[in-house]
């Protein structure tokens, strides 16, 4: 079974969710995700799950269309994490039949991070989504061992780690590392490629994760192995800002291009020993 396509927020973050169905349906994927609070202030986020009528409005638009929502955006766990304050942008999740929300971690006290992180997922086991932890280099969770950690010490089906390509290969995570995460505690992975030589520094790092990413098969980053390691039929999340390539070429050729990068990159990784 080929593994379902999602279109991430972060590929196309100037679309708003309506408009990114359609996108979606017209370029051959199978989900959304959704951006309902901005990942750092001051930047794009669509908060439906604050405006019932346009949230009503969407979960009319999912009902007539083959396009799922299957991941929300962006919890951050910080120092002064409340997890109920974040209850109604999970009751709207559940009503558009999200499947996971993504989490970042930002607190650098450990012990206070994990049990932040073990009380979200017991709040989101309540709604039947997951939270995908996120490791990211420049984070309080930097690299996959950190996550695994922190994700083992909560309890319940919520649990869940999220492998984005671009994090993978700009941390101290092996091969070894990815196959090591308990495979139900995988719900979808982030595909993108990279620059190579990576940068060193985190301002950097954090610039080409929010705008410099490169399609599939174009950078340097070893994606092939990466998805051997993982399920086959893993969702993946084209997670792809980009804006000089897809403004060169137009949001529509440029979407097309990316469905069929990520298709080649995952035919090469299924036929790998």
């Amino acid at each position: 079974m080929s593994a379902p396509l999602g279109l991430a927020a972060l590929t196309v973050l100037d679309t708003a969710p309506l408009q990114q169905i359609d996108l979606a349906e017209k370029h051959g994927f199978d989900t959304v995700g959704i951006r309902l609070l901005p990942a750092a202030p001051r930047t794009t986020a669509y908060p439906v799950h604050t405006d019932p009528a346009a949230l009503d409005t969407l979960i009319r638009r999912l009902a007539d269309s083959p396009v799922e929502v299957f991941d929300l955006e962006i919890i951050r766990l910080g120092t002064d994490f409340n997890a109920a304050a974040y209850e109604p942008l999970l009751e709207a999740g559940a009503r558009l039949g999200a499947k996971a929300v993504l989490v970042g971690g930002d607190d650098r006290d450990r012990a206070r991070l994990t049990d932040s992180y073990a009380r979200l997922a017991d709040l989101c086991g309540r709604y039947g989504i997951v939270a995908s932890l996120e490791f990211m280099p420049w984070t309080a969770v930097p690299n996959a061992r950190a996550a695994v950690e922190i994700v083992s010490q909560a309890d319940g089906p919520a649990r869940s780690v999220l492998v984005d390509a671009l994090h993978v290969a700009r941390s101290a995570t092996t091969l070894d590392d990815l196959a090591a995460i308990p495979r139900e505690w995988l719900h979808y992975a982030q595909m993108c490629d990279g620059a190579v030589p990576a940068p060193t520094d985190d301002a950097e790092l954090i610039r080409h994760a929010r705008e410099e990413r490169r399609v599939p098969g174009e950078g340097g980053i070893a994606l092939a192995d990466i998805w051997s390691t993982l399920p086959a039929d893993l969702p993946i999340s084209v997670e792809l800002p980009n804006e000089p390539q897809r403004r060169a070429v137009g949001t529509g050729p440029w979407l097309d291009h990316l469905v069929a990068a990520t298709r080649r990159v995952l035919s090469v990784a299924q036929v790998a020993p």
